[in-house]
């Protein structure tokens, strides 16, 4: 089905703000990101959007009932006919409440979900994805996964064919489990071939991330002159993008642009996720670009880091951070955000809609590339001919000289390439 062919479902946000919870977010920018991920699936028209107080969760309805009498009443006023919710919900709670309000309901992973498989491009996306809402839906037998089909082009949450109808059972969910892991295990193998081709190129690769809406897939098109879909969407990049660029310095670079990052994602999505970033995990640099006008710039950092450091990139490879749209800044906070950068090595300001900084943060890429390099002597037996070929393709060979046993090199190599060396 063509996007512009789609049914139009109107759509209203519900933020729930647990007083009890320690941990939880600013309920107004909380509310805002999710008006925007709804607002990333094309079919979705959110009419309105709500920070709904909650001094406790009642176990069955989420809410309490005149919250629910109270919202039923708006829902209909407003002919919505579905409602996002910011949060978990359980399956008893989504069943209560969809029907108290007589409409269709999706929570936070849900809806992170479709905008998955809306965006995934890769086989190993789709798959990962598809896995990932065959287990959310496990928990779900009221929901009907007509999004195998393919009719709507979505998971089938939202809208389509069949959905009304129970014929997921568990033993049908579990087989196509284990169809969809007999395929991934095909294209993971396929994928792990692609990489060791690529791991023959002698280029770095630079890898940018940041939270999602960051403006990293306008920078990478400033940067290479690809058209890499760039919106101001949540979620607009899924799988990740790779071009060959030549800095102003001269060197040639492999350049990856990713998916945005996420606060609280959900677990069934974190294999998804996570598929989406292998190249990021084989980085020699990450460029981590940040929404610095973003009121919750500060927490979105934070996520991005803890996210990083989850997947064990953080320890790796080094990080060098971009403080990106200064031209929505006003005079004031780019004034001191101009002087915090002058102060910090590794720190650097960019437009990237303008093309502003880029000159400085290209060069800096050029630098930071360039590791301080130490000389090794290195003995390998004959059988080693796996590793004598990276040490080449790594251009770190200074000299070689046979022995009895192998050959004896000696190499010129950074601190990372002689750690990659390691695990070989």
């Amino acid at each position: 089905m063509l996007e512009h062919d789609r049914p139009i479902t109107r759509a209203w946000v519900l933020h729930p703000d647990l007083k009890s919870d320690q941990t939880r977010r600013a309920a107004e920018p909380a509310l805002e990101e999710a008006v925007a991920l709804a607002a990333a699936l094309p079919d979705l028209d959110v009419v309105d959007g709500t920070v709904v107080p909650l001094p406790k969760v009642h176990p069955g309805m989420l809410f309490g009932k005149g919250k629910i009498e109270e919202l039923k009443a708006a829902f209909k006023a407003a002919e919505v006919e579905l409602v996002l919710i910011d949060g978990p919900v359980s399956p008893v709670q989504q069943r209560n409440l969809e029907k108290a309000w007589g409409v269709k309901l999706l929570d936070r992973t849900g809806l992170i979900l479709e905008i998955f498989s809306d965006r995934a491009r890769t086989s190993e996306g789709v798959l990962q994805v598809e896995m990932a809402a065959l287990s959310y839906q496990r928990t779900r037998l009221v929901r009907a996964w007509t999004h195998l089909e393919r009719q709507r082009g979505g998971l089938g949450f939202v809208g389509g064919p069949g959905e009304t109808q129970i014929e997921a059972d568990r033993r049908a969910i579990d087989d196509q489990l284990g169809r969809l892991r007999r395929q991934l295990a095909k294209v993971v193998k396929t994928r792990e071939l692609h990489r060791a081709s690529r791991k023959k190129v002698p280029f770095p690769i630079v890898a940018l991330v940041g939270y999602t809406n960051a403006g990293k897939s306008t920078l990478f098109n400033q940067v290479t002159g690809a058209q890499v879909f760039a919106k101001d969407m949540l979620f607009a990049t899924l799988d990740p993008t790779m071009r060959r660029i030549k800095l102003p310095a001269g060197d040639d670079i492999i350049m990856s642009d990713t998916v945005g990052f996420i606060s609280d994602l959900p677990t069934e999505l974190v294999a998804a996720f996570r598929a989406t970033l292998e190249e990021v995990l084989d980085a020699d640099l990450i460029v981590h670009v940040r929404d610095i006008s973003h009121a919750q710039t500060e927490e979105q950092a934070q996520d991005v880091h803890a996210i990083l450091q989850s997947l064990g990139i953080a320890e790796e490879a080094p990080i060098i951070e971009v403080w990106n749209k200064m031209d929505l800044l006003d005079a004031e906070a780019r004034a001191a955000a101009e002087a915090q950068v002058a102060r910090r090595d590794a720190l650097f300001a960019t437009s990237a809609l303008t093309g502003e900084g880029l000159d400085v943060l290209l060069d800096a890429i050029s630098v930071h590339l360039k590791d301080p390099q130490v000389e090794d002597v290195l003995t390998l037996g004959f059988e080693d001919g796996r590793k004598r070929a990276w040490l080449f393709e790594q251009g770190v060979v200074v000299d070689e000289a046979e022995t009895e046993t192998g050959q004896r090199f000696s190499v010129r190599w950074s601190a990372l390439q002689k750690e990659r060396f390691a695990r070989l």
